[in-house]
């Protein structure tokens, strides 16, 4: 009966499918796991207890959270519900504006942000603008592009069949104008057209092949022409779907009506798309042809202008961009999601999007080996971690792209490519996880919990979820402002030490006995359960757990089942010292665990960390010892 030794000193592989199971010989089954929840893995490999959440508010509905940075000082937190955008500074409610997306928009809405400034499009809807005007004074208006002597600076489109003609009455003044077929409806009232490049602007429309226009640029004849097109984004023709801004020029992806064109302002002149005759400075206009649809979904500024349609992605050169030099080439077929916006995000060079099968995170990054992009499926060996995501965004300070998933659970993901980490958790809470965003160095997340919306952020002195904490100068029983937390039962941490639970009543709880400080909130539970061996000589061999050492750092709690059940393990002070009345310690140190039985199943682990105490947790390494039974 030959012993074994072996050591795990990272998980840097995530979460791995049971699909890999039989695998051993992969290294994500080295080092990845059957099940992390509620865990965060650091880059250099251990994995630790997750912060927990704290509680900022209470939002009206469901919707979703938008960063606005103004500068390192002066970050904003944007929930958008429906009709209303409220904002948070410093997790303080700072104002609560009538907005125009509805909670079914709202999902499709896309935004992107210069200095002070925050443009946001919904393709049904007219295209906003969210200013920050002072300390405390924001407007949310519509989009004004440059206007000359009464002629707006706008893009055209000519929709109606190359062949359709119109015939003004006139030159000057109010005329009619007779298309040869039907291409108006009522929506066109108000819009403006060009015909011979000369503006009009329509001021009813007759029925679907006459309307009364007003001439702004005088016509060159009354003559049938060809000649003429309309402003590309109306009512009647539908909004921009993506926004972005790339070398100086506000880049508009998109639109209801126009899914595969492409947008570029005159350069140094964002809101200015007149295409002019052609200079180095003046706007570009294109579509997107090739052999399938092509219809934008997003929109990146990055080593050039990436571009995320619904079946390819693409890079847009030319150094710099003019109407002479830009290119745009496919680089791969992978397509983006298409039910809503997922924003992509930029980590380390590489942009990460949501592939649009909803089961892949797709980095794209460019190889200087093959001049081109090339994408890499991020959740390969943990695709059950990924069904139907429906936000994203990453946390550069703790290397964590956090992503939401439709059933509520939200994942994340340590990436650190220079060290080749890529490894999921999954987390699970008391509630629904409905938006995540990072704002600064603080990740905010929208939850649904018993039918109430509450913002939420991660903090790392938390072990609880939509937690609040508090202090007296005086020991007190009676803790009170849980109002959001009514009718539930929360877990209560009273000077460090874990109290009874207890059940909120008129937004209070009372503990049995007086502290001066308490941590209340929603529990979780982490688990973390490891692979079972790799190395035991084939399938079919009963093997026995001899002993197991577990490296510990900054640890307060450990409950741990070697086969018997889960057992609390006692952690003591390194000096040796036994634990009174007091706050438990953080233990660094080895565990060692001794174990009994055989187990016939190699498809289970040999061991499983599972604790709901809301004390912290950071597992450094394993060491196990092993029987096999030839």
């Amino acid at each position: 009966m030959p012993r074994i030794t072996q050591t795990k000193t990272t998980f840097t592989a995530g979460e791995v499918s049971r699909a890999l199971l039989g695998r051993g010989d992969l290294r994500a089954y080295e080092n990845g796991a059957l099940t992390l929840r509620n865990v965060f893995i650091q880059p250099t490999g251990g994995v630790t207890r997750r912060a927990g959440l704290r509680y900022i508010g209470a939002v009206e509905g469901g919707g979703r959270l938008i960063s606005f940075e103004f500068n390192t000082e002066q970050t904003y937190l944007l929930v958008l519900t429906n009709e209303k955008i409220t904002i948070y500074a410093d997790g303080e409610l700072e104002d609560v504006m009538d907005a125009p997306w509805t909670a079914e928009q709202i999902p499709h809405v896309a935004w992107t942000q210069s200095a002070d400034t925050l443009l946001l499009v919904h393709p049904d809807v007219a295209p906003m603008k969210l200013t920050r005007e002072g300390d405390e004074d924001w407007s949310l208006t519509g989009w004004s592009f440059i206007t000359e002597g009464n002629v707006i600076k706008q893009p055209y489109y000519k929709f109606a069949a190359p062949a359709v003609t119109l015939t003004p009455s006139g030159t000057t003044g109010m005329i009619t104008l007779t298309a040869s077929d039907e291409v108006f409806d009522e929506d066109h009232d108000g819009i403006r057209l060009r015909v011979g490049g000369k503006e009009v602007e329509i001021v009813s429309v007759d029925s679907a092949t006459a309307v009364t226009a007003s001439v702004i640029q005088t016509l060159s004849g009354t003559s049938a022409t060809i000649d003429w097109e309309e402003q590309a984004f109306s009512a009647a023709r539908g909004y921009p779907v993506s926004v972005a801004f790339h070398q100086d020029r506000l880049v508009i992806g998109g639109s209801r009506d126009l899914p595969n064109r492409l947008w570029l302002s005159r350069s140094g002149d964002l809101f200015n798309f007149d295409l002019g005759t052609g200079l180095d400075d003046e706007s570009i206009a294109f579509s997107i042809l090739s052999d399938q649809v092509n219809a934008i979904r997003g929109i990146f500024s990055g080593r050039h202008l990436q571009v995320f349609t619904s079946g390819a992605e693409w890079m847009v050169t030319g150094d710099p961009l003019t109407p002479a030099t830009v290119q745009i080439r496919r680089q791969t077929r992978t397509g983006s999601v298409v039910n809503r916006y997922i924003p992509p995000v930029n980590v380390d060079g590489a942009t990460l999007f949501v592939a649009r099968n909803g089961e892949q995170v797709q980095e794209f990054l460019y190889t200087d080996v093959e001049q081109a992009y090339q994408v890499t499926d991020l959740a390969l060996v943990s695709r059950h971690i990924l069904p139907v995501p429906v936000d994203m965004d990453f946390d550069q300070r703790r290397r964590l792209l956090f992503v939401v998933r439709a059933d509520g659970r939200f994942a994340t993901l340590t990436v650190f490519r220079s060290e080749a980490v890529a490894a999921w958790t999954l987390h699970e809470t008391e509630g629904l996880a409905r938006s995540v965003t990072v704002v600064g160095d603080t990740v905010y997340m929208l939850m649904e919990r018993a039918g109430a919306f509450t913002i939420e952020q991660f903090d790392e002195d938390l072990n609880l979820d939509c937690a609040l904490t508090g202090e007296s100068g005086v020991p007190a029983a009676e803790w009170s402002g849980l109002e959001h937390l009514e009718g539930r039962t929360v877990s209560i941490l009273g000077d460090g030490v874990i109290r009874e639970d207890a059940v909120v009543t008129d937004g209070t709880v009372t503990l049995e006995e007086p502290v001066l400080g308490v941590e209340i909130g929603l529990p979780y539970t982490h688990i973390v359960e490891p692979l079972p061996p790799a190395a035991t000589g084939g399938a079919g061999r009963a093997v026995r757990l001899i002993e197991a050492v577990f490296r510990l750092e900054n640890t307060a709690a450990l409950s741990l089942d070697v086969g018997r059940g889960l057992r609390d393990i006692a952690l003591r002070r390194l000096d040796g010292e036994e634990i009174l009345d007091e706050p438990p310690p953080r233990v660094s140190a080895d565990i060692r665990v001794r174990a009994l039985g055989w187990q016939q199943d190699t498809d289970t682990p040999l061991w499983r960390i599972e604790q709901s105490a809301p004390l912290p947790f950071t597992l450094l390494a394993v060491t196990t010892e092993l029987k096999v039974n030839e």
